[in-house]
């Protein structure tokens, strides 16, 4: 048997969980795959959910991976500001097969120096903010720039996984991981990008991201400086 595929999430705290346990579920579904959430311990990480989620390794467990896949979510600014994080982010994308990320999570590549010149997709409302580390923001759930393959905001992860499932796996496997999950979708309100949800919901948004993180960009900013960007 050929060696198994190791397959590597950041986990840190105030992620948005459903951003890693989207495509996790997805990948764990790969065959002959190792999948680690991996953070500085072991201890819970809290998620941005209110629940906390249990690490399965260390970075010093998991010092390479087939598969670096970074989520997004309330925290990532936490992470672009910590040393040990990023370090490790920018140790194991050096050299894993595939560099990959949903949502924000992306913003995290590239304050790590792995999307300089690389197509990316990220969350609709932080997308532009890729320029700051000289990616190219790509309106779209999915992205695959040679071994950069990113997602857009949350659910995308679903599509990214399935995306890079089928591109390891042959599309026959997707397929059927896809039904396996019955993956379908059918929402009930058709609101799910800006321009589909109009102008009022998108400023409605908007004002409860300012409420909640009203220095979220500007701090992302300083730290793209920080990071000697810009």
């Amino acid at each position: 048997m050929t060696k198994p595929l190791s397959i590597a999430f950041l986990l840190f705290p105030n992620v948005t969980q459903l951003d890693l346990t989207g495509p996790a579920q997805v990948l764990s579904r790969l065959g002959n795959a190792r999948l680690d959430l991996v953070w500085k311990t072991l201890d819970p990480v809290s998620t941005d959910a209110g629940f906390s989620i249990l690490p399965t390794a260390t970075f010093a467990d998991v010092p390479y991976a087939d598969i670096l896949c970074v989520p997004g979510g309330f925290g990532i600014n936490g992470v672009i500001a910590d040393d040990e994080a990023m370090a490790w982010v920018q140790t194991v994308g050096a050299e894993a097969t595939w560099v990959t990320s949903v949502c924000t999570g992306s913003l995290i590549l590239g304050a790590a120096g792995l999307l300089d010149g690389y197509r990316a997709g990220c969350h609709w409302a932080q997308r532009d903010m890729l320029t700051l580390f000289n990616a190219i923001p790509v309106d779209a759930r999915t992205v695959v720039d040679r071994n950069r393959v990113t997602g857009g905001g949350v659910t995308a992860g679903i599509d990214f996984a399935l995306t890079l499932t089928a591109m390891i796996r042959g599309e026959a496997h997707a397929r059927a991981v896809q039904l396996g999950l019955e993956y379908d979708p059918a929402p009930p309100f058709d609101s799910g990008s800006p321009a589909k949800a109009g102008p009022e919901i998108v400023a409605a948004y908007q004002r409860r991201m300012q409420s909640i993180v009203p220095t979220r960009d500007d701090d992302l900013r300083a730290l793209a400086k920080l990071r000697g960007y810009g």
